[in-house]
């Protein structure tokens, strides 16, 4: 069965955090959470918006990015199928600091804001999943941060793939990762020819096998350390 046709509450049992929970817990997740299907380029939430739900998707691939005062689009990471993010978001009061653009047709599930935190003060198994959450994605974020300023785009585009390959973050991502180069654009800020050779030079360095669709991975640390 795909992603696409696994009902909502059979998909929301099967997440990492769900396992734990009491029924008591789960049945409130499963009556609160809804689902939304956001088209490729639509936005999943934008910036300046007030915060009210953790999101995560159920299938699809976003982008979260931002417009700097200069006019730069700045794309921080992307999430894959079984994500789930925003936690740090729904922990503060101010309104979102970014975009979140779908980058191909994608579902997602929307857990609101009194829901969240009552898992939160009321599972410590879920407690550790979401701090276990924002300790990778600010890891994740301090090298995005590095390799941006003092790496190539060949460097960067190796480093952007490496960050999908996260289990925590993007749980469940095979090796053979059914993604386009005009979506790897997307995340890394680089046009799709030059999307194109850059994963000319990391097939030739024996990282990754691109093929029509998708691209595999054959060596992540080699990408996590590559250098030109």
């Amino acid at each position: 069965m795909s992603a696409e046709s696994i009902p909502l509450i059979d998909v929301l049992r099967q997440t990492v955090w769900a396992g734990p929970l009491t029924a008591e817990q789960m049945a409130r997740v499963e009556a609160d959470v809804i689902e939304r299907f956001v088209p490729a380029g639509g936005y999943v939430c934008r910036k300046g918006e007030p915060v009210e739900h953790w999101i995560g998707l159920l299938d699809g691939l976003v982008k979260m990015s931002c417009v700097s005062s200069q006019g730069k689009t700045i794309t921080f990471t992307g999430v894959l199928g079984g994500g789930w993010f925003g936690e740090g978001s729904l922990l503060k009061t101010s309104a979102r600091q970014y975009d979140v653009i779908a980058l191909r047709d994608t579902r997602l599930a929307f857990m609101p804001r009194a829901t969240f935190h009552e898992l939160l003060d009321n599972s410590i198994h879920f407690n550790r999943f979401v701090l276990s959450l924002m300790n990778e994605r600010l890891g994740m974020f301090i090298s995005l941060v590095e390799y941006d300023r003092m790496l190539d785009t060949d460097a960067r585009l190796a480093r952007c793939l490496a960050a999908l390959f996260n289990p925590h973050l993007n749980p469940g991502i095979d090796w053979k990762l059914r993604i386009s180069q005009e979506e790897i654009g997307y995340l890394c800020n680089a046009s799709r020819q030059r999307v194109n050779r850059a994963l000319q030079v990391l097939e030739k360095a024996g990282l990754v096998q691109a093929e029509y669709g998708g691209i595999t991975v054959l060596n992540l640390e080699g990408l996590r350390q590559f250098q030109n």
